[in-house]
């Protein structure tokens, strides 16, 4: 029973229309140009209507009708998606009919389907698909850490290439600092293209490098993963730096405010007004002067004394009187040591101006040569010229003492007589 079924099933399907396409997959390189073939044996040679059409199947979507060939009137239609793309070679008599789609690209990455309809003719196999696979080298791939690199924290690692086709796979690899290649971590596990690490540490730091291959060719991109300890964080560090310089700069700003006011208050050098002299007795009244300033000057000092066993405050001016003091004689200090370079800048100046001088000097010695030179060699052509003009005057009475004398022109002529 069941063989006859199966020679029944095969002389039916034998007897009905058989469309096919040879291979289930082709591939073509992206811009390429690429012809999808399609075969019909319809169940009777002859057949006066005959309609081919060629569908897109995308993977998502609705199909998309690529182009129609109407027989026996030959008229093709090309929808408006594929113009100038796509064209269709059909063949009835022989049973073929061809689609070519001209500089593809991925968006013909998808299902294509060969449907042909003959009136009375609707048994059998109607319509047959294949898949075109466009294919395109990966672009080169992004890597990317994702989380904080810190001690006991878990990342991952990404790498995608924007394209590629088919679907490019993702591969990592590991290298230390001397870049020799170190197996990936024990606990890391790599999931098309992420790369995850748990509980980093500085074993985990390193040169990490991912792969991105299809049949095509393959691309990398690589990252360096450094994991620190939390307080080697570079956010919190650079905040410490920062307040560190905010306060150094408020304790300058602090410094030079108290300066500039101090140099505004006038400072007065004097004895305190508790220890003030005491006025002068007349002279009448006074007796040797040197006794006078003796006994004022003892009185002044137990004054003092009394003062200071009364009260802490004329010994704290007094402190406060030797500290302007010293105050003022460290400026006479640097007020001395800027008069000493200024000084010594005076003398530099004035050397430079002394070689000056005697670079002029010596410059006027040499032109006063030279005009000496030149005054010399006037005389010598003074002196040629009155010897030339002497020559000249020679020359002429020489000449006038060798010429014959001149006839005067109106003598007569003499005549000879024979």
């Amino acid at each position: 029973m069941f063989v006859e079924f199966l020679l029944l099933s095969v002389v039916s399907t034998a007897v009905g229309l058989q469309v096919s396409i040879p291979k289930a997959v082709y591939e073509v390189a992206r811009d390429d140009n690429v012809t999808l073939p399609c075969t019909f044996k319809p169940a009777k040679p002859d057949n006066p209507t005959v309609i081919v059409t060629w569908t897109a199947i995308p993977d998502a979507g609705n199909p998309v009708p690529v182009g129609t060939f109407y027989y026996p009137t030959n008229h093709m239609d090309i929808k408006k998606e594929y113009t100038g793309r796509a064209s269709m070679k059909v063949d009835v008599p022989a049973g073929k009919t061809d689609l070519i789609l001209t500089r593809v690209t991925l968006q013909e990455n998808m299902e294509f389907e060969c449907d042909v309809k003959i009136p009375g003719d609707d048994e059998g196999v109607t319509l047959a698909t294949t898949n075109l696979v466009v294919l395109v080298a990966p672009s080169k791939p992004m890597c990317k850490i994702q989380g904080t690199a810190e001690y006991g924290q878990n990342i991952n690692l990404t790498c995608v290439s924007a394209e590629g086709s088919p679907p490019p796979t993702y591969s990592w690899q590991r290298h230390n600092v001397q870049n020799i290649p170190q197996p990936l971590p024990p606990r890391a596990t790599n999931n098309n293209g992420l790369l995850s690490l748990y509980n980093v540490s500085m074993d985990t730091s390193g040169y990490y490098i991912c792969t991105s291959r299809n049949k095509i060719r393959s691309e990398i991109c690589n990252l360096t993963l450094t994991v620190m300890p939390p307080s080697m964080n570079i956010g919190s560090t650079a905040g410490i730096i920062g307040g560190c310089v905010a306060a150094l700069l408020v304790l300058l700003i602090v410094i030079y405010c108290c300066c500039c006011r101090k140099k505004e208050q006038p400072e007065e050098y004097g004895v305190p007004e508790d220890v003030a002299f005491q006025d002068k007795e007349p002279l009448e009244k006074q007796g040797d002067p040197r006794d006078d300033r003796s006994e004022r000057s003892y009185d002044r000092r137990d004054r003092r004394d009394e003062g200071s066993e009364v009260n802490g405050s004329t010994i704290d001016r007094r402190e406060r009187y030797d500290d302007r003091g010293s105050d003022y004689s460290d400026r006479r200090d640097r007020y001395d040591d800027r008069r000493d370079r200024y000084d010594d800048r005076r003398d530099d100046y004035d050397d430079r101006r002394d070689r000056y001088n005697d670079r002029r000097d010596d410059y006027d010695d040499r032109r006063e040569r030279y005009d000496d030179r030149r005054d010399r060699y006037d005389d010598r052509r003074d002196r040629y010229d009155d010897r030339r003009d002497d020559y000249d005057d020679r020359s002429e009475r020489y000449d006038d003492r060798d010429r014959p004398p001149s006839v005067p022109p109106n003598k007569p002529q003499r005549i000879d007589y024979d």
